[in-house]
């Protein structure tokens, strides 16, 4: 399948007044996948990725080779409900062929649950305007035996309503130099996060954070940085502190990957992706 030059050029992008070449669609998909036992979402030469087989099962169902975009590159151990992805084709096949047939080549751990052609100038990444993610704490005295690549683990007693009053400091479009990763390659470190919430299901204490994007290992350092509020370490203004020192040295540690969700991405209407339900019932629905 040739493409033209300009789809190099501009990332997969379709300029405005452009179409793909005569036969071929740009199809969107969500994949939800456990991390556990991949280096994370992008393929890599020396550890299995989730973008391996989905390529794979895609391209077998296509019978051409197929090549994916995702809206974010989720790091190893990291979880997804709704990854959403777009790949270019000349294979004619239907939504429920798309999304059964790369289901009957997929690994255990990985699978499409929705799949439709959508407009030429929808892209995965560019396209999107929020992300939102989700970080499960189980806030127990000893660790538990179940679910441990599912949840991240925390013994001290977190005080929720502390945490809360501390992450309204990270509410709004500012320099997140202070919880960005070392090896960030992102232009600029300035985000903005629309929303951070908790709500406590039982043991479980659940993080839901929106922002137009965000910058490697951002939500599981501020993860970090909330949860030291939590167990009394630091006082909530501590936060804004941290932030306008512009210093990932000052932040202390990156809680561990297995809790951390991407749950859900957003795009404008007429695009016609669809919000579905965020995930498992262990994550909720009712972060405030």
């Amino acid at each position: 399948m040739s493409q033209p030059n300009w789809i190099y050029k501009t990332n997969g992008r379709v300029p405005e007044g452009e179409a793909l070449p005569s036969g071929v669609s740009r199809v969107a998909a969500m994949v939800q996948y456990d991390g556990s036992g991949f280096c994370g979402w992008q393929r890599q030469s020396h550890s299995p990725s989730v973008q391996q087989p989905v390529e794979a099962a895609l391209s077998s169902v296509a019978n051409e080779p197929i090549t994916v975009v995702c809206a974010g590159r989720t790091d190893t151990g990291v979880h997804a409900t709704n990854q959403v992805i777009h790949f270019d084709t000349s294979a004619q096949r239907t939504a429920r062929n798309w999304v059964r047939g790369a289901n009957a080549n997929l690994p255990d751990g990985v699978r499409l649950h929705w799949a439709h052609v959508v407009p030429d100038q929808f892209h995965a990444r560019f396209s999107a305007v929020a992300r939102t993610y989700r970080y499960l704490i189980v806030n127990t005295p000893q660790s538990p035996a179940i679910m441990r690549d599912y949840l991240s683990w925390e013994r001290v007693p977190l005080d929720v309503e502390a945490m809360s009053s501390g992450a309204r400091s990270f509410i709004g479009d500012q320099d997140f130099s202070s919880v960005r990763g070392a090896n960030c390659q992102a232009p600029s470190p300035w985000r903005e996060i629309k929303h951070i919430g908790f709500f406590r299901n039982g043991q479980v204490i659940t993080m839901e954070i929106t922002a137009n994007a965000f910058l490697l290992h951002m939500v599981r350092n501020i993860a970090g940085v909330l949860m030291a509020v939590g167990r009394g370490e630091q006082k909530p203004s501590w936060v804004g502190e941290l932030l306008n020192r512009r210093d990932r040295r000052c932040a202390g540690i990156t809680a561990p990957p297995g809790g951390l969700y991407l749950v859900s991405v957003l795009y404008p209407k007429q695009l016609g992706i669809p919000q579905l339900p965020p995930g498992p019932d262990i994550l909720g629905t009712n972060a405030n």
